[in-house]
């Protein structure tokens, strides 16, 4: 949740740097923003509401030419050799959507600014200490009570001190930038919540971020904060400590492989549908995996004495098609859990368990809670994510990327279908048959990619219209598409705000079907496989009271209302089934004047509980 990013160098643009960064950020909050700009030893601070993608870069002329501003940079000591601003890009947890609220929050005092992602469980206990001492609070953020706490500890101690004895008290998942108006610094620190340096092309430039897209058009090297630990960045360059025990930290510049244009919409009006149509390439690249690592993981699931898929959201969607493929396909059993559900489960948890943990951002708070809870007990952690780099990657035992590329749009697409192809390799990889997984998913990117076309688009749009005015529909499934059928329920919600509800076709008789009336919609999944006549009869049932029945299918059936055709390859129908309620999704969402790639009270990294 939330996008942090700031600049420390010698561009004299540091604030349109900014700037720019945060609309690269937006996908992770987007109901306020705000900027600071150090000038000498004193702040521009400039907060707005409502998305930053809103804001045109010929606006910043304004907020460094009004009078009071420009007096500052005219007779200040607006240095020639480090320019220095922070922004966020905010999705409210403690307060509402004010401008107040947005960060950057600051001291009484103004001294200390800082952006904060992430919550301070213990918030509330230090501001009433801070109360009792005589500070005032002008936000209802967790944030500001750490601007106070840094500015109490200034009183007796310098910056970088105070600022650590500060977040020493602070419990909880955070990333956090702190700057000083008395110095040419930026103190950065984590816990829980992503942070990146990147490291800038010419001397003493740095970037820091909480995605590497922020700032991959201007260096493709970068330095990773793991948890509990910062960096300070100052005249002399970015000097890394861990928080704990003090010590300095050497670390190692990674270059990244992400191309600037892969983070960019490109001709597309949306993040959303270039990611849809991404999957005619994307699938492609989650085949294309190192056979020796999928062979150690298969290795690993049947050594293992309780093997758990755990996910949150759409990855637990995919985790709950994996166990049904593992089922089918390797006839094994896996556990399966939410990573928000995980650690009811602990108590079965022994040093010869193991995690597999999906994410596409690789940090997903429950999932990484997960993972601890796990670690804790000496068992092992597969890691299947599409940021290589993530805090989930480094602290995995064994990791297969996705190979995705960056996804921008809230609502995951083709990064789902990639998780679901690693499931797949997996699921053969178990009874020796990873040639035979490679070829069959080899034949479902081929088929997906004569499916992606604009006459495809158009006949779902058809279908679209009828839809747009209703507030209800529903989505069955059964075996390996009854996930599917939630799956597609959560991408109508994100992005249409209809209320759409999965269910498993044999429930319906067991209570859902007393929601159906005349012309109630019903998305039917259908595979060719041992499902297909049961789902029928299913819809059948359906229509019998009035229902609408939307059919996605390889075959028409005489109850379908409205065909969707698929290609047939029941193996992979969930990777089939899944993308063209993407594409309705999407379109439904246009049609009702949603921004399908932010929709509300969403954002795209849940790094929060």
């Amino acid at each position: 949740m939330c996008g942090i990013f700031a600049y420390f160098g010698p561009k004299d643009n540091a604030l349109e740097i900014v700037i720019k960064g945060l609309k690269k950020l937006e996908y992770r909050g987007y109901d306020s923003w705000g900027v600071a700009l150090k000038v000498a030893n004193d702040f521009v601070i400039h907060k707005e509401l409502g998305k930053i993608g809103d804001f045109s870069f010929a606006d910043i002329a304004k907020i460094t030419q009004s009078g009071a501003v420009q007096s500052k940079i005219n007779t200040s000591k607006f240095s020639d050799r480090f320019k220095i601003s922070i922004g966020h890009s905010r999705w409210a947890t403690h307060g509402g959507v004010t401008e107040y609220n947005a960060h950057p929050q600051w001291s009484h005092d103004q001294e200390i600014v800082l952006c904060h992602n992430g919550i301070f469980e213990n918030y509330l206990e230090i501001k009433k200490k801070l109360i009792d001492k005589g500070y005032t609070f002008r936000s209802e953020t967790d944030t500001e009570v750490l601007a106070h706490l840094i500015a109490d500890y200034l009183k007796n101690f310098d910056f970088e001190t105070a600022t650590k004895k500060a977040l020493a008290e602070m419990t909880g998942r955070y990333a956090v930038i702190v700057l000083f108006k008395n110095e040419d610094k930026i103190i950065a620190a984590r816990r829980g919540s992503p942070l990146i340096v990147g490291k800038g092309g010419v001397s003493n430039e740095y970037f820091i971020a909480s995605d590497i897209p922020a700032f991959v058009e201007y260096t493709n090297k970068v330095q990773y904060l793991d948890d509990n630990q910062m960096v300070i960045i100052d005249q002399f360059g970015a000097r890394f400590e861990d928080m704990i025990t003090k010590l300095p930290i050497e670390k190692r510049v990674v270059e990244i492989i992400w191309r600037y244009e892969e983070a960019d919409k490109g001709d597309f009006p949306h993040f959303m549908i270039k990611e849809i149509m991404e999957q005619k390439e994307t699938l492609y690249r989650a085949i294309n995996q190192n056979e020796n690592i999928l062979s150690q993981v298969a290795e690993a699931i049947k050594k293992a004495r309780g093997a758990f898929f755990v996910g949150c959201g759409t990855a637990g969607k995919v985790c709950m098609t994996a166990e049904y493929i593992f089922s089918k396909i390797a006839k094994r059993h896996i556990n399966v859990l939410f990573g928000s559900e995980f650690k009811f489960h602990e108590h079965f948890l022994t040093d010869q368990s193991l995690l597999l943990a999906i994410s596409q951002s690789g940090e997903t708070a429950d999932t990484l809670e997960a993972i601890e809870i796990i670690q804790k007990k000496g068992g092992k952690v597969v890691s299947i994510v599409n940021n290589e780099a993530s805090t989930m990657a480094r602290i995995s035992d064994m990791m297969i990327p996705i190979k995705a590329g960056p996804e921008k749009a809230v609502a995951s697409t083709k990064a789902t279908t990639s998780q679901i192809a690693i499931c797949i390799l997996l699921a053969y990889a178990l009874i020796n048959r990873l040639h035979d997984g490679k070829q069959i998913l080899i034949e479902t990117a081929s088929q997906i990619n004569d499916m992606l076309n604009p006459r495809y688009e158009e006949h779902i749009q058809q279908v679209a219209e009828f839809l747009k005015n209703f507030e209800s529909l529903y989505i069955i499934g059964r075996g390996l598409n009854y996930p599917m059928a939630l799956e597609g329920a959560i991408k109508l919600q994100e992005v249409t705000y209809i209320h759409a509800q999965g269910f498993a076709g044999g429930e319906l008789k067991h209570g859902p079907i007393a929601l159906i009336s005349k012309n109630t919609p019903c998305i039917v999944l259908v595979a060719n496989d041992e499902s297909k006549n049961e789902i029928l009869s299913n819809a059948i049932e359906v229509k019998a009271r009035g229902g609408y029945i939307i059919g996605i299918s390889p075959e028409n059936a005489e109850v379908f209302d409205y065909w969707i055709k698929v290609p047939d390859n029941s193996n992979t129908s969930p990777i089939i089934n899944i993308i063209p309620i993407q594409i309705l999704a999407y379109q439904l969402a246009l049609l009702r004047q949603n921004n399908p790639d932010m929709p509300r009270n969403l954002a795209k990294s849940v790094t929060v509980k």
